[in-house]
Order: C-alpha cells, then structure tokens, then sequence
C-alpha cells in the first residue's frame, strides 16, 4: 500500500488526460499491492481512477456477452444462473465459474478485483486471460488521440506481465462472439498445491462439432492457440504442441518449473483431446486438480454456497 507519490486522484474515462506517471485504476488489487513503482524506476503521479465510469458491467446479446472492463468477478461470476445467461445454450458459459474459481480469490479480490485488470496486470495465471482467449474474446482498446482498435486477447498479453497496451491507451471492453460460446467446451486446471496459483491452464473448442481450438495459459508466458481441422490423433497433438511452444515459451516460478509445465501441458490437452473426440454426454465440466470448489466424489461435494473467502 506504498502510495505515497500519488498527488491526485482523477475520476475519468477519457485517455487523452493521461500523461507521464499516470496509472488507471479499476479495482486496484494489484496496483494496491505494488504500490508506487508498480510499473518501473519512475514513481506514480496519479490515479485515473474508473470507480464511476458507470459502463454496463455485461452486456448479453444474440451476437455475445460484452464485459467491461470494470466489470467485477463477482458480476462474471453470477453470469450463468442470472436470467440472461441461463437462458441461452451456450456450452461456453460453463467456462466461466471454472475460470473464476482458478482466482482462489479472498472476498475483497472476488467483490474487487476486474476483467480489465486481470488482462492488464497479464500475469501467466490470469483466468479471465484464460477464459477470454479461450472463447476468442477481442478486447476494444480506446487511445489517447481519440481513436480505438480491438485486437483478440490471445494476442493482447505478450508475455509475462506484457502486453500490447501503448501508454495512455485504456481496455474499455472485451466481447465474446456466440460462436464460441455455442460450442462444446472442455477445461483443466493444475497446480502445485491444494489452492494454489494455476500451473497449467487449458481450454479446449470443439468448433462447428468436428475442428479443435486449443488454448493454452498459465503453463505458458503469454496464451498460445491451435487450430485443427478435425479432432487430430494424440501424435500429431503432441507434435503440434512442441511446434508451437518453444521451451524458452513456459514459464517459470515457484509455481512450477518449465519441464512439469511441459509435461502437465501435453497431459491435459490429451484430456480434453479424448474428451471432445468422444460421444458428448451430460455432465459438470471436468476439472483437473484439486481447488475450490471441491469436485462431486470428494469428501465435500457440489458447488460451495459459502461467500468467498469464508
């Protein structure tokens, strides 16, 4: 909470106020916690802080959900058993309690913590990165000159807390298109400990019910996606997989070493490979791991009805 540097407080949406030792503030957990040299040698001035920017947290359309940027977890995670979003069969909507429950969040991250940030802070264990890359999110970027651009989240993140934002530019809102939303889903989750950081994070599409989308985080520096027409044989996943992540590629930290990144990696997307080239048939999203929310079959089973952090 070393935020001794900051001179004002600025409640705006508008980028071209944004100058040399500016940061935007949404929910404010990691800035809060990095405190004034969040972002390099030069202290912070001030905070442009979106508390009031009063945009619709999400949006439900027959073309998608739009989620602000503002928008809370605890609003994501309400979504599926709200009206608009339990009306709608969209298999996609499953994804979005097992990425949220990936925080292992306390209550004030949970009631706190943003979409907007979560992209923007671009740690490798994200979940909303997760989630919005895995469903082929595009993020609406506004810029200081008055323009705006989109660009797909699995390219928004660059790397390990990179990403494509220029300075001054604000993520004002990510949409995901009903066409992945309408597909069959798979997901699993590692880590190294009970509750712990996400190690490996990957989501699987069956697109148009017959091509893989494969979309793989946490495991990785910043997401990394493949496309197959049709579901491919597990040799020629494995193949792709090594292709397309270069060793240099996962990450690492104290929540796992490249090499056990690697290996949980080609496990997983094995999982969800067997899963999707299998008949469907009805059942809770399967998750790898062992985290909050218990799995059914474990000593506690369902869903929790506690708040989080209790």
């Amino acid at each position: 909470m070393d935020m001794n540097t900051i001179e004002a407080v600025v409640r705006t949406t508008d980028p071209a106020q944004w100058r040399d030792g500016d940061a935007w503030l949404a929910g404010g957990t990691v800035l809060f916690s990095y405190g004034s040299y969040a972002f390099g040698p030069q202290p912070l001035k001030r905070l442009l802080d979106l508390g009031k920017a009063g945009w619709t947290p999400i949006t439900v359309t027959g073309d998608g959900i739009e989620l602000a940027a503002t928008c809370t977890i605890a609003q994501l995670y309400a979504l599926p058993g709200s009206p608009e979003g339990s009306g709608r069969t969209w298999p996609g909507l499953d994804l979005v309690r097992a990425c949220c429950d990936s925080f292992v969040a306390s209550f004030k991250v949970w009631n706190m913590s943003t979409v907007g940030g979560n992209l923007c802070t671009s740690l490798p264990a994200g979940p909303i990165i997760s989630l919005c890359a895995g469903l082929d999110g595009v993020a609406t970027i506004l810029a200081p000159g008055g323009g705006s651009r989109t660009v797909p989240v699995a390219e928004f993140v660059t790397g390990d807390a990179k990403n494509c934002l220029a300075p001054g530019e604000l993520l004002r809102s990510v949409n995901l298109p009903a066409s992945a939303l309408s597909t069959r889903v798979a997901f699993r989750r590692l880590s190294l400990s009970n509750l712990g950081r996400s190690g490996v994070l990957l989501i699987g599409r069956l697109d148009d019910g017959t091509s893989l989308t494969l979309t793989v985080t946490a495991a990785t520096k910043r997401p990394v996606q493949l496309r197959f027409e049709g579901v491919p044989d597990a040799d020629r996943l494995a193949a792709a997989l090594d292709d397309a992540i270069p060793a240099g590629l996962y990450h690492d930290d104290i929540h796992g070493l490249p090499a056990w990144r690697r290996d949980m990696t080609h496990r997983l997307a094995e999982e969800i490979r067997a899963e999707l080239s299998a008949p469907e048939r009805a059942h809770d999203i399967p998750v790898s791991g062992d985290f909050w929310p218990p799995r059914a079959g474990s000593a506690q089973t369902g869903p929790t009805t506690l708040s989080k952090g209790a």
